[in-house]
């Protein structure tokens, strides 16, 4: 499977104060604020870049994202994003390895529902190392989704 790393996902409390700090303090770039709302989960992300590095700052509002933050506190970098560029083939080699991909909430993902909110086709691997999680993004989606956020 050919993976390249994209981005970590932070939880944090208040996503405005977290944006600005990080615009301030590292002249981040700030995406505009994005809402995923699917199967329980409810949260607020945005996207910090800084040349070609990025990860994502995430208030959950709902749903296991809310329990980790409110059990663990914010900062925790709870996930480790990467792209492919043909998610089909990263599904069919992770499964052939006996590992069933995952949606956001860590149900059985069928390879017909890969589709995100966002757009981009994504699966999660199951988490074996306590609260910590892998996704995997399929790269040319992720790539249009960072270009729409940014613009």
């Amino acid at each position: 499977m050919e993976l390249k790393f994209s981005h970590v996902d932070v939880l944090v409390e208040d996503l405005e104060e977290a944006c600005a700090y990080y615009a301030k303090i590292l002249k981040a770039r700030i995406s505009t604020t994005q809402v995923w709302e699917r199967g329980g989960l409810h949260v607020r992300y945005a996207v910090a870049l800084m040349g070609q590095e990025r990860f994502m700052l995430v208030q959950p509002l709902a749903g296991n994202l809310r329990e980790l933050l409110d059990a663990h506190g914010e900062g925790m970098i709870y996930r480790h994003c990467y792209t492919t560029p043909d998610i089909e083939v990263a599904y069919a080699e992770l499964v052939a390895e006996g590992v069933q991909p995952q949606d956001e909430n860590g149900q059985p993902l069928a390879l017909e529902d890969l589709q995100s909110p966002s757009g981009t086709r994504i699966i999660w691997l199951p988490k074996r190392f306590g609260h910590f999680s892998v996704e995997i993004l399929e790269e040319q989606g992720l790539e249009a989704f960072i270009a729409r956020v940014f613009a």
